[in-house]
């Protein structure tokens, strides 16, 4: 009996091992999953097994030594999906979701960012097919081929695989209620039901938010609205319309995080103009990023139309075709403005020429439209500071007012950097990320002095408005060792919550006198101020899920895509509650429950509007740009 069912059983099972045995080493040391206790760490062993159980035993419908063969080709398979998953994970913290990888236009554009995160780590993932390989070579035909499998053998194994699932979702559940109904974090599906297991999840989710558009109407928005108005803390009324007609200029900061603001390494300041430039503008010291994995697409998106990103994603691809209020299409509508970006990158990354026409831009200037060469240009494109200068002269010709988005692009991982634009000594941590970081981060702040400098030459400078903020983290939680090294001080769940805070400036015109305001606030917060300026009202013209940061009525309030909620207060991440001065725990303590309301559908809320296109059924004037970008 034992004899028999090895072989019909054993090269199988065999895989199942190996593949676990991989899986669980990854989990427990490679992705950064905090386990709580000992039933978190027993879930996180037996949570692969079941979704490997059900994979490789696809291969037991195949006839004899095929079977063997079978096997191997899909742990090749399963193998690929964890070389991905920790590959992915290395920088951006997170894990890969069905959206994520429709945005294969973006893989021949990454370039030295993919050599930067693929290491020895992932090529031994693969080890365990060497095994079965050398296994199936010299044993299999002796101890693990037989005839076909019985019908009634095949129905067991699968029912044991269901069994373990069950069991691993009933213990899941009794650590984390509701989870698969309530969580905004793919860590913890990760962390309770295995990588394999959030991989079919995903797929789950994917085909409900496929079919939500088709079944979404006209009646869903006014809940929306009405949350809007419950939570609109208005305007400030003084710098209404004071600066209407001026144009406009966004700059997008890349991988720019707030720590380098001020700070000195070696005695030298990393960002001396930007340090400079806080003394002449409003600068906001308390600013966050609230992107997910669209990075610096969700920016974008989050800066032009006070909607969060996706869960899963980046809206840019998912919904380039839906009906957007964005603040070009507005102001283009209302005060004629002439909208534009510039991006020296190629024109599809991000899916950016399908997006730009539904945000209502007239033009995109892409790397087509500036002059590059390899003097010129380095990892991802034309160097910032020629981007600038060039970005400068297109703007000078265009009508006026205008708004424009720059996007910068030197300051982007794996921050590679020429000797001779070296301004800064690299950092000696050890960890290449980290001591590359300071260099492109000086370089791209001697650029913006280029660009303000260019912006007065050419006469721009104070009849515009420059809005400037950092767009997402550049060093991922994964180097926290050295960026313990470079901050003094550990890194504790707090900490990093706070390491997402980035730059945010606003310069008006005839500003001289600068103010530093300490009010928590994010990227959610900067159509309404940016219309306030000009003189629009933000929530008669749109919905906005932010409010002008200037009101004096603004709450000190920012959610992460995750459901991390920031305040002046408290920081609340991992479901666990933090002192945002000293980053001790409040243990026993939680978020007032109107403040996990207001997080909760604010999230809720804007993922509607986006999965089911709810703002074609909004009474708006601004319809999407008839444009074609060459």
């Amino acid at each position: 009996m034992w004899k028999k069912f090895i072989k019909n059983f054993g090269f199988p099972l065999l895989a199942v091992f190996l593949l676990w045995i991989k899986a669980t080493i990854l989990s427990q040391f490679y992705f950064d999953l905090e386990i709580e206790n000992s039933m978190q760490e027993f879930i996180l062993i037996i949570a692969p097994i079941s979704s490997l159980l059900i994979f490789i035993g696809i291969a037991l419908f195949a006839k004899g030594p095929k079977r063997n063969r079978a096997v191997i080709w899909i742990t090749i398979i399963m193998s690929f999906i964890l070389v991905a998953d920790t590959a992915y994970y290395s920088f951006f913290d997170d894990f890969v979701t069905i959206p994520v990888l429709f945005m294969t236009r973006n893989f021949g554009d990454l370039g030295s960012s993919v050599k930067a995160m693929i290491s020895y780590k992932t090529i031994l993932a693969f080890s365990d097919i060497f095994i079965l390989i050398a296994v199936n070579y010299f044993w299999g035909k002796k101890f693990f081929t037989t005839g076909n499998i019985k019908g009634k053998a095949r129905t067991a194994y699968f029912l044991v695989a269901v069994a373990i699932f069950l069991v691993n979702l009933g213990l899941a559940e009794t650590e984390r209620p509701q989870l698969l109904t309530r969580s905004f974090d793919r860590e913890y599906i990760v962390k309770f039901l295995g990588l394999y297991n959030y991989h079919l999840y995903d797929m789950v989710i994917q085909s409900k938010t496929s079919a939500q558009k088709a079944m979404a109407d006209d009646s869903e928005l006014a809940g929306i609205e009405n949350f809007i108005r419950a939570n609109d803390t208005g305007v400030n009324a003084q710098l209404h319309g004071k600066y209407k007609g001026k144009n406009v200029v966004v700059v997008s900061l890349e991988s720019l995080q707030n720590f380098v603001i001020g700070r000195k390494i070696n005695g030298q300041e990393i960002t001396p103009f930007l340090n400079k430039f806080t003394k002449e503008s409003y600068y906001f010291d308390n600013f966050y990023h609230q992107t997910g994995q669209g990075k610096t697409s969700d920016a974008e998106f989050l800066i032009d139309n006070s909607l969060f990103p996706l869960d899963r994603g980046a809206v840019y691809f998912t919904n380039s075709g839906n009906t957007f209020t964005a603040t070009p299409a507005i102001l283009k509508q209302d005060q004629n403005y002439y909208t534009s970006v510039m991006h020296s990158n190629n024109k599809s990354f991000w899916n950016r020429d399908m997006m730009y026409p539904s945000l209502g831009y007239d033009r995109y200037y892409n790397e087509v439209d500036f002059k590059v060469s390899a003097a010129t240009s380095i990892g991802w494109g034309l160097k910032d500071k020629y981007f600038v200068e060039q970005a400068v002269d297109k703007m000078v010709a265009e009508p006026k007012p205008f708004y424009n988005r720059m996007i910068t692009l030197t300051n982007h991982y794996p921050f590679e950097l020429n000797d001779e634009d070296l301004m800064i000594p690299r950092l000696k941590t050890g960890d290449q990320t980290v001591d590359n970081y300071v260099t492109t981060v000086r370089y791209l702040d001697e650029s913006i002095k280029h660009f303000i400098e260019e912006m007065k030459a050419k006469g721009l400078y104070n009849n515009t408005i420059i809005v400037m903020y950092g767009d997402h983290y550049g060093i991922s939680e994964n180097h926290n060792r050295a960026m313990s090294e470079v901050l003094g001080q550990d890194i504790t769940p707090a900490e990093h919550v706070k390491l997402q805070k980035v730059p945010f400036f606003i310069h008006v015109p005839g500003q001289t006198k600068g103010e530093t305001i300490h009010k928590v606030a994010g990227q959610i917060d900067v159509k309404p101020t940016i219309l306030n300026l000009l003189g629009e009202d933000p929530n008669k013209t749109s919905i906005n899920f932010g409010n002008d940061i200037f009101s004096p009525k603004h709450k000190n309030f920012v959610v992460f895509r995750d459901g991390t909620i920031v305040t002046d207060k408290y920081i609340y991440t991992g479901e666990k509650m933090y002192d945002p001065n000293t980053g001790e725990e409040l243990k026993g303590q939680k978020p007032p429950k109107e403040d996990l309301a207001k997080a909760n559908k604010s999230l809720e809320y804007s993922n509607s509007i986006i999965y089911k296109d709810l703002l074609r059924f909004y009474e708006v004037k601004y319809k999407k740009a008839d444009t074609k970008f060459e």
